[in-house]
């Protein structure tokens, strides 16, 4: 299992355009293979700041998910609204406490 983080910054007058592609589009890149879980988050003291948080069975299945249509497309039309460059990390799970 392989966890991506992804941090990413907007232009406060483009956060609802980024909502809105996110909304459009979450359904299918959770249910891409390989995807087993997706959330966004907001930042609690810097509200053009959002992250997304994925869970992929393989490296193999993300990868293919950002050479997919859908990423291009998605990322196409977020990539405009950043502010700040965007930052992403693939992370293995150590250890999960209940």
């Amino acid at each position: 299992m392989l966890i991506r983080i992804v941090k990413m910054g907007f232009q406060e007058q483009n956060i609802e355009a980024f909502l809105a592609n996110f909304e459009a589009n979450k359904e299918k890149i959770r249910h891409f293979e390989g995807c087993k879980f997706l959330e966004l988050y907001r930042d609690k003291n810097d509200p053009t700041i959002f992250f997304t948080y994925s869970y992929w069975e393989t490296e193999n299945d993300l990868e293919n998910y950002r050479h997919s249509d859908i990423f291009k497309n998605v990322w196409a039309k977020a990539k405009p609204l950043f502010n700040i460059p965007p930052m992403a990390w693939s992370v293995d799970k150590l250890e999960t406490l209940s």
